[in-house]
């Protein structure tokens, strides 16, 4: 039991830094940690959004520093995801089938991504608001019901419409996942959930390893290398969400 849990609480800092590079908060990752450790299942989900607030927040400011955010861009995502995104928290459904067929979707995502030339080469598009609003909606429903903040959905859409860049997406996700996990969390607790006695061990760890991985994906890694990392954190998000 005790080297179960080493290697749990090792591969949290590990799981943080992989998609804090990328712009993500990793509430995906920690869900299929706490899956294949046995986490109690009652508090996977709001334990999830906690540990995405911390790393979402740090990945964030990085990018911010870095001047890639676009505000425009998520403001109008954000105003349909933060609502729904409550309303899916509150909600707890049985969420199987919606699980694989989203894992299988991020997985055409990833290919159409991979064989794409080079997305800073392409001409960037404004989505008009109300698509904008929609997409929100949508992705902060979800988002809510399954414990994620969207950025696993949202950074493959901004990039395959062309939107915005890798970094712009990296951090208009970021900020993106950061309120949906506030929102969906609010939601949570509104309905009596609490934690467990080591989920602060679990924040801490998490954090570490995102503000090493949000200071190297803003600063250290090119473009085509945050690619590569992208494609690598959707994989893993699809394999959890088909086989978990």
């Amino acid at each position: 039991m005790a080297e179960e849990y080493f290697f749990f609480y090792l591969l949290i800092p590990l799981t943080a830094f992989l998609y804090s590079s990328v712009g993500h908060g990793g509430a995906s990752g920690y869900l299929a940690l706490m899956a294949i450790f046995s986490y109690p299942s009652d508090k996977m989900k709001q334990t999830a959004l906690l540990l995405n607030l911390f790393v979402a927040g740090i990945s964030f400011y990085q990018y911010y520093k870095m001047r890639y955010f676009n505000k425009n861009l998520f403001i109008h995502f954000a105003l349909g995801s933060i609502p729904a995104a409550f309303v899916g928290g509150i909600w707890s459904l049985d969420l199987w089938i919606y699980k694989k067929i989203l894992g299988c979707v991020l997985f055409f995502a990833i290919l159409r991504m991979l064989l794409k030339k080079d997305f800073k080469n392409s001409k960037i598009k404004k989505p008009s608001i109300f698509v904008a609003i929609i997409v929100g909606i949508v992705i902060g429903g979800l988002s809510g019901l399954i414990g994620i903040g969207g950025g696993i959905i949202l950074t493959p859409v901004i990039l395959l419409f062309h939107w915005g860049n890798i970094k712009e997406a990296a951090a208009v996700s970021a900020l993106f996942i950061w309120v949906n996990s506030f929102s969906g969390l609010m939601g949570q607790l509104s309905s009596g959930v609490n934690f467990t006695s080591n989920t602060f061990v679990m924040v801490g760890l998490a954090l570490a390893g995102g503000c090493v991985g949000g200071y190297y994906g803003s600063q250290k890694l090119n473009s085509r290398r945050l690619e590569y990392f992208l494609a690598l954190v959707l994989t893993l998000a699809g394999i959890k969400l088909v086989l978990f």
